[in-house]
């Protein structure tokens, strides 16, 4: 408590976080809109930073499923990764192309919003075992504490946005639709722009179909469509031409 208000109060939070459950690392995202996540702190090795931090600002983020449920949360809470990802999360290629080589055995997050639109995330990451039921109900216990110490510490974050978004449209599909309006040069229909989000995002084809009210054999149809309109012949093309284009925007 008396680190509030001090650089020293986000290592003294997490430390304090594993005195209650030990894990190895974290890492605190804060996110706004559609603008790259700030990393206002984490405790990684240089090793593991490049990967955790520089090369997940560069777009993988836009698929973590923490940055797709850290808006507006009704409430302040703590989270399993595996309880917020889609159905084939662990097959689809953020996982596979980016999020494998992180080498977690498990990472969960406290997500508070702090007020002025801005979210943090504060994740909790093992290598070895996941947490245990018990472990994650002791964290949900301090929830309250973490959240009132986060809003006062991180009030006015705000102002750290130099890239504030100009527009409260949605995120990510805005985001996807413009990647892919470069890349592909307008080659995809609405609906096939849709179904890339959804694939990108993890979503099996019996999920997108009952998400966007059509049949499972029609995504397919357009899956196998979008690949031939962007020259790519797996979900992995795609997920890297997704990426490599975001240089551009």
């Amino acid at each position: 408590m008396s680190a509030l208000e001090t650089p020293l109060f986000p290592k003294a939070l997490t430390d304090a976080m594993r005195v209650v459950v030990p894990f190895e690392f974290t890492v605190i995202f804060a996110y706004y809109g559609d603008s790259r996540p700030l990393d206002i702190y984490d405790n990684f090795p240089d090793s593991k930073r490049k990967v955790m931090v520089a090369d997940y600002q560069e777009g993988p983020y836009l698929l973590d499923p923490f940055y797709l449920n850290s808006h507006d949360p009704a409430t302040s809470r703590l989270v399993r990764l595996r309880d917020l990802a889609p159905d084939r999360f662990y097959q689809a290629e953020y996982f596979r192309n980016y999020y494998v080589q992180t080498g977690l055995a498990e990472e969960i997050g406290f997500i508070v919003n702090v007020g002025g639109g801005v979210s943090v995330v504060i994740s909790g990451m093992r290598e070895r075992k996941v947490f245990s039921a018990r472990e994650f109900r002791d964290l949900q216990a301090i929830v309250p504490f973490v959240e009132v110490c986060a809003r006062r510490h991180w009030n006015g974050l705000l102002s750290n946005f130099s890239d504030r978004p100009l527009s409260d449209g949605p995120r990510l599909s805005r985001l996807i639709e413009e990647s892919f309006q470069r890349f592909g040069c307008n080659l995809l229909t609405p609906r096939e722009g849709e179904i890339v989000e959804y694939t990108l995002k993890g979503y099996s084809a019996e999920s997108t179909g009952n998400a966007l009210g059509i049949a499972t054999g029609t995504v397919r149809i357009h899956r196998r469509n979008i690949y031939g309109k962007l020259g790519v012949n797996s979900q992995g093309e795609l997920f890297s031409s997704f990426i490599a284009s975001l240089d551009e925007l």
